[in-house]
């Protein structure tokens, strides 16, 4: 399996453009299942989970064409309503095919997901509502069958506001004649992106005050061609970067209001920036970043997704940080790679307790999952010394030619294949 071998203390500059999103590319892809006429999406990275998902959509039955970041999805004959677990397992997303093929055909029989081992993540908000919309969900053997002799509008309140759960159901109930309405959904820029993809199709979804979804369905959906926001996970990610290297780096084609906590924190903590329409440039400082007391939260709180990498320069900062991890459960499995770098960190449930040391040290750790994998990228190229990263394909499932990038920003990163012996 390949691995990073970071050369670490260089501090990154220059310019880095931010790719189109994962979180919202995924869920892009899997709309065009409401229609056999044909779908163009543009901006789409190359990344495992989306050829994952270009995969289970030509197993479903669609054609795929992808090239330079647009993918043009059409029809190939009858499509299927169910999916293999050898393609599920490679990826939770893969479970939102559910609320399309649900739509379309009455029933769906679809294995329980599999993914980062971050936590449970249970599907059960994704179950209820489908049962709100008239789907019966049976469990047995692993899958999760859906059937519904007639689908019905309905008003939907979320326990929690999941994205996924938010994405299958606006998806399913795009395609049942009538109102339905969905309360306490998710509010991420990504959500708002797939609304705006299905709002091309021929959707009629719109949000209230607060927040809360109205979607009048349609019988049908037709073709659209789409552009997919900028990656805010991205972005913030190589912000960070480059504020752990101390480093003058302008990430452009990103949207800053999408990350406007991270950008207020990053400020807070010492991190000079200059914001403008569509890029950050972080500016070089001396000394070491403040200590911060972080909570993670749905948008637009502090995402989850930021808080391994957070993780990491809050190591380095001047003083104890405190970090909460409020939406899953198991999120803190970067911390003891991080300690072995030299990191102080002490976790204890959801709370993370950092002491800032001056400088970490290089070191052989193991990505356990995409973020932790990007804390640890970012560990090394901070460190003092070489470090070495294990299994970076979770690394590659979210960040589209991530080596070639911070190359170009000054890193001294390779990739390595021990099997073959061959960078």
């Amino acid at each position: 399996m390949d691995r990073f071998i970071i050369q670490g203390g260089k501090k990154l500059h220059g310019v880095v453009q931010t790719s189109g999103s994962k979180n919202a590319s995924l869920p892009i892809l899997v709309a065009t299942l409401l229609t056999d006429e044909p779908c163009t999406i543009h901006r789409v990275p190359n990344l495992r989970d989306v050829r994952t998902t270009l995969k289970i959509l030509e197993y479903l039955g669609k054609k795929v064409e992808y090239k330079n970041g647009t993918a043009l999805i059409s029809a190939n004959g009858p499509l299927k309503n169910s999916l293999p677990y050898e393609l599920v397992k490679q990826m939770r997303a893969s479970f939102w095919v559910a609320g399309p093929l649900l739509a379309r055909f009455k029933t769906a029989e679809i294995p329980l997901p599999g993914g980062c081992a971050i936590g449970v993540r249970p599907v059960d908000i994704h179950l209820k509502g489908f049962e709100k919309l008239g789907a019966q969900a049976v469990t047995a053997n692993g899958n999760v069958v859906l059937s519904a002799d007639k689908l019905q509008p309905a008003k939907i309140v979320l326990r929690f506001p999941s994205v996924g759960a938010t994405q299958n159901l606006l998806m399913c109930a795009c395609l049942i004649p009538g109102e339905t309405v969905l309360e306490n959904v998710a509010k991420e820029p990504e959500v708002d992106d797939v609304i705006a993809f299905l709002n091309k199709m021929g959707a009629d979804i719109t949000a209230d005050a607060k927040g809360n979804l109205t979607v009048r369905g349609k019988s049908s959906l037709h073709g659209a061609e789409h552009s997919v926001v900028a990656d805010r996970i991205e972005s913030g990610s190589y912000m960070i970067a480059a504020a752990a290297t101390r480093g003058d780096v302008v990430v452009n084609q990103c949207v800053p209001e999408h990350n406007s906590i991270l950008l207020e924190d990053l400020q807070e903590a010492g991190v000079p920036l200059e914001i403008s329409a569509d890029s950050v440039h972080v500016l070089p400082y001396e000394g070491r970043v403040k200590p911060l007391r972080m909570r993670t939260a749905p948008y637009p709180g502090f995402a989850t997704d930021l808080q391994a990498p957070w993780m990491t320069l809050m190591a380095l900062c001047d003083g104890a940080a405190e970090i909460d991890e409020d939406i899953f459960e198991n999120r803190f499995m970067h911390a003891p790679e991080l300690v072995r770098m030299g990191a102080d960190i002490l976790t204890e449930k959801s709370i993370a307790r950092i002491n800032g040391v001056e400088s970490l040290s290089g070191a052989h750790v193991m990505a356990s999952d995409l973020r932790g994998g990007m804390a640890l990228v970012i560990a090394g190229l901070a460190a003092r010394g070489t470090t070495e990263i294990e299994r970076v394909y979770h690394i590659d499932r979210g960040y589209e030619d991530l080596e070639q990038k911070l190359t170009a920003l000054g890193a001294d990163i390779r990739r390595y294949n021990p099997d073959k012996n061959e960078f």
